[in-house]
C-alpha cells in the first residue's frame, strides 16, 4: 500500500488529475479524501492506492514530480512498510512516555524509538525497562546535537516541560508533536489545572498539537475532554486529566505516522 498526500491551489479536474495519473499506472485506488480549505483557496487530499509492480514506488514518484511541479503541489509519497524513527522528549512526569513505549512495543504504531530524551535522570529506568536509549541533556546545545545523532521522524514532547529552541523548531516542520493538559486555547501555559480549578470549569481536555516557536498556538491534531465538578479538587483533576493526555497524545502521534494530517495556516486538515 501507498499513501499519498498532497496540498496544492485550488483549481478544477484535480481529483481526475491525481485518479487518472494512478490508473495509468497500473495503481489501483483503495480509499481517498479529500477536502477544500475556502478560506485559503486551497486543495488538500488524501489517497491510498495499490501498485502492480514490487519497485513501482520509487518510480511513480519520480513520474509524479512533473505533474505536482505543474499543479504547485506540495506532497509526500508513504510506504505503508516504513517505520518512522521516534525521539520522545520528557522532564519528570512519565505517564505519557509509559503509554507510547507500550503502544510501540505492542505494535500499535509502525515506528521505533530511537531515544528518550530528558532534562533530568528520573525516567532513565523507564526506558532501560523498553531497552530504549536514554540521554540526559543540560542545556539547548546538547538537546541540538542528540537530536541532530538520533534523527527523528517525528519528535513527540511527552510532558517536556522546556521551552524547545525556536532552531529545533525550525529544523522539524509539522514533526514535532506536544500534548498539553488544557482544551486549548485555553488555559495556556503553566499549572492550567490549577487555573482551571480555580475558574470553577465543568470539564478539563487535552491537546495534541504540531510545536511552533509561539508557546501552546500550534496547529492543533487531537482534542479531547472529560467533565469535572465543584466535587473535585485540583488532585483529582491532574489524576483524571493524565489519562485523557494519554489518549489524545496517542491519537495525535498515530494519525501522523498514518500520514492522516495535512496543515493549512495554523490549522490541520485530519484526514480521519
Amino acid at each position: 500500500m501507498t499513501v499519498l498526500l498532497l496540498s496544492c491551489p485550488d483549481r478544477p479536474g484535480l481529483v481526475a488529475a491525481v485518479a487518472g495519473f494512478i490508473s495509468d499506472r497500473g495503481g489501483n485506488i483503495v480509499d481517498a479524501d479529500q477536502h477544500t480549505d475556502r478560506a485559503h483557496e486551497r486543495f488538500l487530499q488524501r489517497v491510498e492506492f495499490d501498485l502492480a509492480e514490487a519497485d513501482g514506488h520509487d518510480r511513480f514518484a519520480t513520474d509524479f514530480a512533473p505533474l505536482a511541479e505543474s499543479l504547485m503541489m506540495e506532497w509526500s509519497l508513504h510506504r505503508e512498510d516504513e517505520r518512522a524513527r521516534i525521539a520522545i522528549l520528557v522532564s519528570n512526569l512519565g505517564h505519557c512516555l509509559y503509554d507510547l513505549l507500550g503502544r510501540v512495543a505492542l505494535g500499535e504504531f509502525a515506528a521505533d524509538v530511537v531515544g528518550v530524551v530528558s532534562n533530568h535522570d528520573h525516567l532513565a529506568e523507564a526506558a532501560g525497562r523498553f531497552d530504549v536509549p536514554f540521554v540526559r541533556v543540560h542545556d539547548d546545545d546538547e538537546l541540538t546535537a542528540t537530536l541532530d545523532d538520533m534523527a527523528p521522524d517525528l519528535i513527540v514532547l511527552a510532558r517536556y516541560m522546556q521551552i524547545v529552541p525556536s532552531h529545533i523548531i525550525d529544523r522539524h516542520p509539522s514533526r514535532i508533536i506536544n500534548i498539553h493538559h488544557s482544551f486549548l486555547p485555553a488555559f495556556v501555559g503553566a499549572r492550567p489545572y490549577h487555573h482551571a480549578h480555580e475558574r470553577g470549569v465543568k470539564m478539563i481536555g487535552a491537546t495534541a498539537h504540531y510545536a511552533t516557536a509561539e508557546l501552546d498556538d500550534g496547529p492543533i491534531i487531537a482534542q479531547d475532554v472529560i467533565r469535572v465538578s465543584h466535587r473535585d479538587d485540583v488532585d483529582r483533576f491532574v489524576r483524571r486529566g493524565r489519562d485523557l493526555e494519554q489518549l489524545v497524545l496517542a491519537r495525535a502521534v498515530g494519525l501522523h505516522l498514518e500520514h492522516r494530517v495535512l496543515t493549512v495556516a495554523n490549522r490541520t486538515i485530519v484526514f480521519e
